[in-house]
């Protein structure tokens, strides 16, 4: 879930808190907490991470999420109450998590980094799946959709600057769409990703980037 680079790592052992963190429950994303509850919900995001690489959307359990993280279920059902919170809280963390943007001061190696970038991030095994699991999951459940449109809208935005760059050195026709170019970048990864299982290689990387160019020099995305 155009960026990419995210996701903390795989869950390491060591437990680091007790059930009784909070005095209520908090709504996920509503606030970014620091010291130990901070670990905590590193800790717990992380394993959710891996849960879902492993298992699915529909295998995701508090109670699972809560043993890998190694904090007390009670923690975990008090702060996220339901899988979709958790996992909305997920990838609000992923967008944070996210790699910035390349500025290299061309529109052909800026696209080129961003779609590696998206490949790199894609073709990871616990990454790849993890996206699947996500994606998946907003196909049918609205408040994980709403948090996977807000994930790629920040990302979006984190690269759009490279397309409005090269509109201002007069690389591109004025009035280029940057959004669109960027999806259009990273469109075809996620085909390969969800439909065809191609490989999600740098050669892959590099013709989506060159095709997006393309066509954005032609004016396919002027408004």
């Amino acid at each position: 879930m155009a960026s990419e680079g995210v996701g903390r790592p795989s869950s390491e052992p060591g437990r680091v808190e007790s059930s009784s963190v909070e005095p209520g429950r908090v709504e996920p994303g509503s606030v970014r907490p620091g010291g130990r509850t901070a670990r905590v919900r590193e800790s717990v995001l992380r394993a959710a991470g891996d849960a879902l690489a492993e298992h699915g959307f529909d295998r995701l359990d508090l109670a699972d999420v809560a043993r890998r993280a190694e904090v007390g279920k009670t923690t975990v059902y008090r702060r996220w109450s339901t899988p979709t919170g958790l996992i909305a809280d997920l990838l609000d963390d992923m967008a944070e998590q996210s790699s910035p943007r390349t500025a290299t001061g061309s529109l052909t190696e800026d696209l080129r980094a961003n779609a590696r970038l998206v490949a790199t991030t894609l073709s990871d095994p616990r990454q790849g799946a993890l996206f699947r699991s996500v994606i998946a999951a907003a196909t049918c459940d609205p408040r994980t959709a709403e948090a996977l449109h807000r994930f790629y809208a920040i990302r979006i935005k984190e690269w759009s600057g490279c397309v409005t760059e090269a509109v201002e050195r007069g690389e591109l026709p004025a009035g280029t769409d940057a959004d669109e170019v960027i999806r259009a970048v990273s469109a075809p990864l996620y085909y390969r990703l969800l439909a065809s299982g191609d490989p999600l290689d740098e050669a892959a990387a590099d013709r989506a980037a060159g095709a997006a160019e393309a066509a954005a020099r032609a004016g396919a995305y002027v408004n």
